[in-house]
């Protein structure tokens, strides 16, 4: 994804699992082997594992970098294979539009690096559930948020 910060292009490196979650996000203005290999370190410290697939549009860089980062991954570069990566951009450029654009590289790495990942907890599919159980996984994922926040609930 690209975004245009005060007239230069910078570059939104995203990772995402299998259900659609954000796992890590790292804005940068370039997007060759170098800019790669600083997002998979990145990513392969938050995460703590080592996944079994990379699936990547057909960038080069990306290629080039994981034989040296990520030797052992399974790389897939397939037509519409990164579709779940694109579409999570979209509450990216929403937030974006309201915010009406970010200032500097920094506020963009900031606000995103917590936005996604938060998000991700909130946007649940709703094509997945019945409303009964929509409305149940809403709430406790709204009472984990309260708990980790630190709010008290006032109980009448």
């Amino acid at each position: 994804m690209f975004l245009k910060i005060n007239g230069r292009v910078h570059y939104l490196w995203r990772a995402v699992d299998q259900d659609g979650d954000i796992l890590d996000i790292l804005v940068q203005s370039h997007r060759d082997k170098k800019a790669a290999k600083k997002f998979f370190r990145k990513l392969l410290k938050t995460l703590r594992y080592v996944p079994r697939a990379l699936i990547s549009d057909k960038l080069r860089s990306y290629g080039a970098a994981k034989a040296e980062v990520l030797p052992s991954v399974e790389h897939l570069a397939e037509k519409s294979q990164n579709n779940r990566a694109e579409n999570s951009h979209q509450p990216t450029r929403l937030r974006e539009r309201v915010m009406r654009r970010f200032k500097s590289a920094g506020h963009a790495q900031r606000f995103l690096s917590a936005f996604g990942i938060i998000t991700s907890d909130f946007r649940v599919g709703i094509h997945l559930f019945s409303a009964r159980n929509y409305r149940e996984v809403m709430k406790v994922r709204f009472a984990v948020w309260q708990e980790v926040i630190c709010v008290e609930t006032v109980s009448n």
